[in-house]
């Protein structure tokens, strides 16, 4: 019965199709990649529409256009981890001379940052909406399922539910990723990133499950703003980090009060009242939280496009796309790009460059494609962590411990001596290199304030192909974090210490 339903429903949508709606291009996912490739194609000439719709989170958030980054990951993150370095600032006033800040009457008012933060993100959703006007992108908010290769039938995301028949030769697929829940009982009970950055009240007592960065940057950023925070690690963190780092990045998250629990998984998750009372693996140990946030990685959520029906293959076990370095995938006229395509960082700027690329390649007669190695990336961690090209592990792995060299440097940052801020004891920065002249730079990586301003320029020097030579001749810029880039001349092999001995050494 139900076969023979969607049968009927799918030949009705084909006799529609002589009142559809063509374009050149049809972009699936409003998110920063689909974003980028529509209004790129848009500007180059090509009739556009994109389609965005957001499934509600079990919680019952959902968002406006602009996807994952703009509305529950980069862009609110950063600003409640500003949030945190602010209150943090406040601690080391006293020491530049600032009078009257009573140490012990600092609080933090939640809903006022959640309000705040909320008014800068409906800022960016109402600006997108207002390029794609201007561009005369057609925008449907709403949600598209494939009827064939080249025929996509759009159901509105109001309570109408009405449905649009629209074909193109060209379709892009960026509808990007969504976090997993566990496989426990009680997973309900908890929420996501997908949530927090909304919350109605402060998450109080929290506990974090995960171990990669958005686990980290969450617990980080919580912790700042005087929330108690544990984070539950199964097993390595920040695991595609240079450990060096990774291990410094953590001893400084536990020195801000995050508990750090290991070795363990939730069992299951109980009410008890406001409470989420929660039972450990192993040990069996119970305790409660006034909030439960799932970091255990994010998935494709794709069923509802019915891919199948155009033939667009995907990788078995991640459920991710199969895309090849031009964004094709397996059905001819079909693409993809962002997170959602197997082997790519899910990283925003990636998918932006790949949406602008890709219809630079379609509408432009461009050959240019992009590079997928060597991308920078930071954690936002209260110290940040950034870091391009290959790790030390890496580095050793694919050219060996003796065709390599490694130069470090431990520093204190010369905004915390005056304050005697002991952050600087974390703070780091390596350069991964071969051995053999001119001491190519395999990799760049930085622990400390800034990071990602640090790390962007040298980013840049790393695309190029430079050498240990070209960072030893470069004249400093003094006094800066930056600089210890500059300034590195100590070995692992040579055994030295790499702490400094005065601030022009």
């Amino acid at each position: 019965m139900f076969l023979h339903a969607q049968e009927v429903n799918t030949a009705r949508r084909l006799l529609s199709t002589a009142t559809a709606q063509h374009f050149d291009l049809i972009v699936i996912g409003g998110g920063s990649g689909g974003l980028s490739c529509s209004k790129r194609a848009a500007d180059l000439g090509a009739k556009v529409a994109l389609i965005d719709g957001v499934e509600p989170t079990p919680h019952g958030t959902t968002w406006g256009i602009g996807g994952t980054c703009v509305n529950v990951g980069c862009i609110p993150k950063k600003l409640m981890h500003q949030a945190a370095l602010v209150g943090k600032e406040l601690k080391t006033a006293e020491a530049y001379g600032w009078n009257g800040i009573n140490q012990s009457a600092i609080t933090h008012d939640w809903n006022v940052l959640v309000q705040n933060v909320n008014d800068r993100i409906k800022g960016n959703n109402w600006v997108y909406k207002v390029q794609l006007n201007q561009k005369k992108v057609k925008y449907f908010k709403a949600f598209a399922e494939f009827v064939d290769k080249t025929t996509i039938v759009v159901t509105s995301a109001d309570k109408k539910k009405t449905e649009t028949v629209l074909t193109a030769s060209k379709i892009v697929i960026s509808t990007g990723l969504r976090p997993r829940y566990p496989e426990c009982v009680g997973r309900e009970l908890g929420i996501t990133s997908d949530d927090l950055f909304s919350l109605p009240k402060a998450p109080g007592k929290t506990l974090i499950v995960g171990a990669g960065y958005v686990a980290l940057e969450c617990a980080g950023l919580l912790a700042g703003i005087k929330q108690e925070v544990e984070v539950l690690i199964r097993s390595r963190p920040l695991k595609e980090f240079d450990q060096d780092c990774v291990k410094l990045v953590m001893e400084h998250l536990k020195s801000t009060g995050v508990k750090v629990r290991e070795g363990s998984e939730v069992a299951k998750v109980e009410a008890v009242g406001e409470k989420k009372r929660v039972t450990f693996t192993g040990s069996g140990h119970v305790e409660e939280y006034d909030t439960v946030i799932w970091a255990t990685g994010r998935s494709p959520k794709m069923a509802s496009l019915k891919l199948s029906a155009a033939n667009v293959k995907l990788e078995e076990q991640s459920g991710k796309i199969l895309a090849d370095e031009h964004d094709r995938t397996s059905t001819e006229g079909i693409y993809a790009i962002g997170d959602v395509v197997k082997g790519r960082q899910e990283l925003t700027p990636l998918a932006i460059q790949s949406g602008k690329l890709l219809a630079d390649r379609l509408f432009d007669n461009s050959k240019q494609t992009v590079r997928f190695d060597g991308i920078a990336t930071t954690v936002f961690t209260p110290l940040e962590l950034s870091t391009v090209g290959l790790t030390e592990e890496e580095a050793v792995k694919k050219f060996g411990s003796d065709a390599i060299e490694v130069y470090h440097s431990h520093f204190t940052p010369f905004e915390f001596v005056v304050p005697q801020n002991k952050d600087g004891e974390f703070c780091y920065v390596k350069a991964v290199c071969l051995r053999e002249a001119p001491q190519k730079v395999l990799g760049l990586h930085f622990v400390g304030p800034n990071a990602a301003e640090v790390m962007q320029g040298f980013a840049v020097a790393f695309r190029v192909g430079i050498t240990y030579s070209d960072l030893e001749l470069t004249v400093a810029i003094h006094p800066c974090s930056a600089e210890e880039f500059i300034k590195l001349n100590i070995t692992k092999r040579s055994g030295k210490d790499p702490k400094p001995q005065g601030c022009c050494g």
